[in-house]
């Protein structure tokens, strides 16, 4: 049997080494160890190609010579022999290093081991081992220094086998795996560290001893055995282990722990997100001065960069009495809040367990909710029980509905303005893992603060707009219950929720004859102030009224007191129907021209002479005139203000056509044409209100 039937004998079926035969490894390779047997005489009677290729004499050049003569120096010999009979006669093999002549004439010391062998004829030999001594030197010192770099080594450094088993570990490698060497070797590597995601390390590991390539700085999370500091990071690199005649050993795996890198970035990241949602809160609260739309944007906001649920509630008694105080904090009684808003990161049935937008709702005292408004603190749950849930749901069918969602972790925050609670910011987690921690309180705390602000500004401009409105309602007519040959309809539309209100207003007067006085106006300017000066031009309207003048003599009284309301200006359009004479007689000061709609003729604006409007006429302006127009029963005079047709994106000709056109289809009622040309014409987003005024002759 030669050699390589010899190797695969030593085989298993499966292709691995049994204990009889394994592989062999490549460090005698590097040592070049060279054989020299002598005879009790000293003469070479064996001789290695390793001592051929150290010394340079070949074997047919040295079988048969005095070792001493060949490789020795003179000044050596005697030592050397002398050494020689102390091997042969005492059997105690001896160790050094001294220098031996090469065939070139060259000394090279080597590194020796000798020792006496027998033969079964009861004959003596001498065996020489010999090794250069600077190859010797520097395989033991890249021993040591390997020995002791990957010992003392801070990083941890695993050895696996081709089959990916633990084969070594260093004492850094034992503490990130959290358990002593004796239980690691032999363990796959999903066994050996406390890494996750073993399935893409594996293949990866197997990537590196199929190619070769080493992998150099994965990032890899885990949590070793016992810690309690929560997730680790390591930096992992992977080189295979070959031999020096190429044969692949393993794989090395050094490991560096970079937990506090990792979480410093992580922090970093964590403190960079902040900042723009902080930012980002800026921009998208408080666009408006609408109450509810600021509650819906702090809790868009909030999801999902803080929460998965987000609600927003304020107490009831801060929106119907501005001047409320905020609650003692020895209160422990219910509090009575109104929702404004819920939003959500996904669809969730723990939307359901809030309390739906728009209603009042009793929250007990016992409700953290409650605890957060009376006390004006955060309340933090980290970590949701049982228990907790029913002290944060409204009820028994709203905590098994958070159960349901999975919520684990509950935050609330209270909107504070000025030093007054306003109502709370309700958090909630139940998809996001991670619990609120107390930076997750100090972010809800400044989102919550500066929403608080665009809050109580919203539920101040409520208040004061719907002072204006009640005001303005105040001073707007109720229909006559008789007019004579007419029947009208009337509609008023404030602007919407971010405008404050317009000076817009219309009047129907009963007058001496059976005649009857149309006016619409428009007091430039919004709020209270327009509101009181509009109030004003009609009531002095409904005063000249009475003393039956001239429409253009009635407009021109109202722009003297116009002009003492300064800054105020305004436009106006007076009309006195006659039901006798079938005519109506008109004056305008600056304002839109009114649709005649006449029976079996197309809508159409009159042509008046426009004047300068109210407050301006004194300084240059137009002169006032009326025009007197036939009106037969059944036409319709449609007066309105500028809210119903001017946009900022259309062309007022565009718009007034539009007007016009709606006016040719006839409805069963004044009145629904009213409504009718709002729902047309009036945009949700127009920032100024509407008057229309319209009028049916009966004859």
């Amino acid at each position: 049997m030669g050699s390589a039937d010899l190797f695969r004998a030593g085989l298993a079926d499966d292709g691995t080494t049994d204990a009889a035969l394994s592989p062999p490894g490549g460090l005698m390779d590097v040592l070049g160890v060279a054989a020299v047997v002598l005879d009790a005489q000293g003469r070479v009677v064996l001789w290695s190609p390793q001592a051929e290729q150290l010394l340079g004499y070949s074997a047919q050049e040295a079988l048969g010579q005095y070792a001493a003569r060949l490789l020795v120096a003179e000044e050596h010999l005697d030592l050397v022999l002398n050494l020689f009979r102390e091997v042969m006669e005492s059997g105690e093999g001896w160790e050094g290093v001294f220098r031996v002549r090469r065939k070139d004439g060259t000394t090279l010391p080597l590194e020796w081991r000798n020792m006496r062998l027998q033969d079964d004829l009861g004959g003596y030999y001498a065996l020489g081992l010999a090794t250069d001594q600077a190859t010797l030197r520097r395989v033991e010192r890249d021993l040591a220094l390997s020995v002791r770099l990957v010992d003392q080594s801070p990083i941890g450094v695993l050895v696996l086998g081709t089959d990916l088993r633990c084969v070594a570990v260093n004492p850094a490698l034992e503490r990130i795996g959290g358990r002593p060497a004796g239980e690691l070797v032999g363990h796959p590597i999903r066994e050996t560290l406390p890494f996750g995601d073993a399935d893409r390390l594996e293949a990866a590991m197997r990537g590196v001893l199929a190619s070769g390539r080493p992998l150099v700085d994965r990032h890899v999370l885990g949590r070793p055995p016992g810690a309690d500091d929560g997730e680790h990071a390591w930096s992992v690199s992977l080189h295979r282990l070959d031999d020096p005649g190429g044969r692949v050993l393993g794989l090395a795996v050094s490991v560096i722990d970079v937990t506090d890198r990792h979480r410093a970035a992580t922090e970093a990241e964590r403190a960079r997100r902040r900042l723009t949602l902080v930012a980002d809160a800026s921009v998208r609260i408080g666009t408006t001065l609408d109450l509810e739309q600021t509650a819906r944007e702090l809790a868009e906001v909030a999801v999902p960069a803080l929460a998965d649920v987000a609600a927003v509630d304020v107490l009831d008694r801060i929106l119907t009495d501005p001047g409320a105080r905020p609650t003692p904090e020895g209160d422990d009684g219910p509090a009575l809040i109104r929702a404004l808003a819920v939003a959500a990161a996904y669809p969730t049935v723990a939307v359901r367990a809030a309390d739906p937008p728009g209603e009042i709702a009793r929250y007990v005292a016992g409700r953290l909710v409650t605890r957060c408004v009376r006390t004006g603190r955060p309340v933090l749950v980290p970590r949701v029980e049982e228990g907790h849930l029913r002290d944060i749901a409204r009820d028994e069918h709203a905590a098994g509905l958070l159960a349901r969602a999975g919520v684990h972790s509950y935050l609330a925050v209270p909107l504070t303005a000025r030093g007054q609670v306003l109502g709370a910011l309700d958090l909630k987690r139940a998809r996001n893992e991670e619990p609120f921690t107390e930076d997750d309180v100090l972010l809800a705390t400044e989102l919550a603060s500066r929403a608080a602000v665009c809050i109580d500004n919203a539920r101040w401009y409520r208040q004061q707009r719907e002072t204006a409105l009640t005001l303005q309602r105040s001073m707007l007519p109720e229909m006559p219950q008789r007019l004579v040959g007419l029947e009208a309809a009337s509609r008023y539309q404030p602007a919407r929720a971010g405008s404050e209100i317009g000076g817009d207003w219309f009047d129907v007067v009963p007058m001496d004859r059976e005649r009857t006085a149309l006016v619409v106006g428009d007091v430039m300017g919004s709020g209270i102030n327009a509101a009181t000066a509009m109030g004003r031009l009609r009531t002095a309207t409904q005063t000249l009224s009475r003393l039956a003048l001239d429409p253009a003599v009635v407009l021109r009284h109202l722009d003297e007191i116009t002009a003492g309301l300064d800054p105020y200006i305004a436009t106006c359009i007076y009309a006195v129907y006659d039901p006798h004479r079938a005519q109506v007689c008109l004056a305008n000061a600056g304002h839109l021209p009114p649709v005649l709609v006449r029976r079996g003729c197309a809508p159409r604006l009159l042509d008046l002479p426009t004047g300068t409007p109210l407050g301006v006429g004194g300084v240059g302006g137009v002169a006032l005139r009326s025009i007197t127009v036939g009106i037969d029963p059944g036409d319709v005079l449609v007066l309105y203000t500028d809210g119903l047709v001017e946009t900022r994106d259309q062309d007022i000709d565009i718009r007034l056509r539009s007007l016009t056109a709606l006016l040719q289809t006839a409805d069963d009622s004044l009145a629904d044409t009213c409504d009718r040309l709002l729902r047309s014409l009036r945009r949700p987003d127009t920032p100024d209100d509407v008057a229309l005024l319209i009028a049916r002759a009966t004859g």
